[in-house]
Parts: C-alpha cells; sequence; structure tokens
C-alpha cells in the first residue's frame, strides 16, 4: 500500500474520530455512558463479523493463536480508554479533554521510543509542538486569557489516564498485534472490547433505555465510521507508519470537530482557522519524504 494512502488512510480517521463528538450528543440524551460504549462496539464487532463471513475470512485460524493479544488489545484500547475518557468528561471540560488528548503524540514518541526503538527524526521533534500550538489555538479560539483559565479537575488526570492508555495501545498494536489480515485482527479487537464493555454496563445497573431515531442515526454513523473504519484505518497506519508517526495525526481531531461544528452553522474564528492550519502544517512536516 502507497505510504500516502495511508496517511489519507489515519486521516479519515481523525476526521471519523472528530465528527464522534458531534454524534455523540443524541447518544448520550438517551443512553447512560456505559450502555452508550457497549452498544457501539457490540453492533460494531457483530457487522465486522458479519463482513468477514461475507469475505471467508478465517477468522477462528488467527484467534487460536492470539487469543491472548486481542484480549489485551481490546482491554486497554477500547474498555480502559473509553472508560476513562467518559467518566474523565463528567468531571471536566471538553476544552480541558481536547488539550490533555493534545499531549497523546508525545506521550506515543515517548513510549515508542522507549519500548520500540522508534527514534523521533528532528522533523518528528518539530512537528510536534507546532500541531500542539494549533490545538490550544484551535480550542482556546485564540484567547490566552481563555487558556489561563482553564482548571485542573479531577476528571483532567482520568483524561489524561486516557491519554496514557491511548499511548499504550499504539505501542501495542506495533508490538503485538498478529501478522495477517488487518479486517480480522479489527473484528477480535473491537469484539473483546465489546465483551468488556457489556460487562461493565451490566454490572453498572444503569437502565438500557431505549435509542429514538436520531440516536440511532448518530450510532449508525459512529459504529461505521468512527468505529469499523476508524480502529481498521489507525491499526494500518500503526503497521505501516510506526506507532510515533501516526499518533500525531490525532491533533486532527479537534480541527474536525472544528468542521463539523461549522458546518452545523457555527463558524470557526479566524484564530481557530489559523490554529488549524498550524495543525495540518505540523502534520505536513511528518509527511515529508526523507532522502537517503
Amino acid at each position: 500500500m502507497n505510504v500516502f494512502v495511508v496517511y489519507l488512510l489515519v486521516t479519515a480517521t481523525a476526521i471519523f474520530w472528530g465528527a464522534n463528538f458531534v454524534l455523540a450528543g443524541p447518544i448520550l440524551a438517551v443512553l447512560s455512558p456505559q450502555w452508550a460504549a457497549a452498544f457501539r462496539f457490540v453492533l460494531a464487532a457483530l457487522l465486522m463479523i458479519a463482513i468477514s463471513g461475507m469475505r471467508r475470512e478465517n477468522l477462528f485460524g488467527l484467534l487460536r493463536r492470539n487469543a491472548a493479544a486481542y484480549l489485551l488489545l481490546g482491554f486497554v484500547g477500547i474498555t480502559v480508554f473509553n472508560l476513562l475518557f467518559f467518566y474523565g468528561l463528567q468531571t471536566t471540560s471538553a476544552n480541558n479533554a481536547a488539550l490533555i488528548m493534545g499531549l497523546n503524540p508525545l506521550l506515543t514518541t515517548l513510549l515508542a521510543a522507549a519500548f520500540l526503538g522508534e527514534k523521533p527524526s528532528v522533523r518528528h521533534l518539530i512537528a510536534l509542538p507546532v500541531a500542539l500550538i494549533g490545538v490550544a489555538i484551535v480550542i482556546s479560539h485564540g484567547s490566552f486569557q481563555k487558556l489561563l483559565a482553564l482548571h485542573i479537575a479531577h476528571g483532567d488526570l482520568l483524561i489524561l489516564s486516557a491519554s496514557l492508555s491511548w499511548a499504550i495501545y499504539n505501542v501495542m498494536v506495533k508490538r503485538y498485534m498478529p501478522k495477517g489480515s488487518s479486517i480480522i485482527n479489527t473484528t477480535w479487537i473491537l469484539v473483546a472490547g465489546a465483551i468488556f464493555l457489556t460487562v461493565i454496563a451490566i454490572s453498572s445497573g444503569d437502565p438500557i433505555g431505549t435509542p429514538d431515531l436520531k440516536a440511532g442515526i448518530a450510532m449508525a454513523g459512529m459504529v461505521i465510521c468512527g468505529t469499523i473504519l476508524a480502529y481498521l484505518f489507525w491499526g494500518i497506519g500503526i503497521e505501516r507508519l510506526g506507532a510515533a508517526r501516526t499518533a500525531i495525526f490525532l491533533n486532527l481531531v479537534p480541527v474536525s470537530a472544528m468542521l463539523m461544528s461549522a458546518a452545523l452553522g457555527t463558524p470557526p474564528t479566524p484564530a481557530q482557522l489559523i490554529g488549524g492550519l498550524l495543525v495540518v502544517g505540523g502534520i505536513s512536516i511528518t509527511m515529508i519524504p526523507q532522502r537517503r
């Protein structure tokens, strides 16, 4: 697969995850966070099993040899991350959460260097702060006072833990993802995450709730684009680009959310557009082919 196709795939992933912020509203209006996460991944897992069956993929051949790896990846990358992220959002602001998640590329770079031997290039070290500054401008609308007004809450520690868990997942995907079909690997990771989240949702004692048409449409978009395609494309990106180079594309998530809000009638400010360009510029630095 051409490297620029891989860039397009991980860019699409960031766009899908940015859209999830918009899609989550109607869903969380009728479902608790535990059941929303459980439904999301159960539906995604079932759909991936159906797709694998239609493609006649050898699902159980890889499962027998790699069940432990799938359980580990599903637990860290789906269960732990989603629970920490949703519980964190209950006691902190979306702006704080987005800024803290903006640290994920740096955390991934450090872990990838320590455990995978991925030494960051000078361009990558330049791109990281440029993209993070762009994220800060997008979130604060270019107001330095808004950044200073952000206060540390209990939820911020949960979001930081979520960011760390995702960085660990990125490294684990590179090290432990079984060789073979990306569709099979994504299927079993989603199945593992769905099992863990369903058990937790049942144990919570929260009522399931009944999604209405609006929530159903939002869930369908989140399942197909924000879950199935996103996890599939992200795994391909880490396999081809490495954990650190792929993680920097996460900085596109708040930019994507900004564009989604603009499409729904909330246009970005000039400062936000500048911040978005900084994010794109920082990521573009990492995409320049190296001279041999």
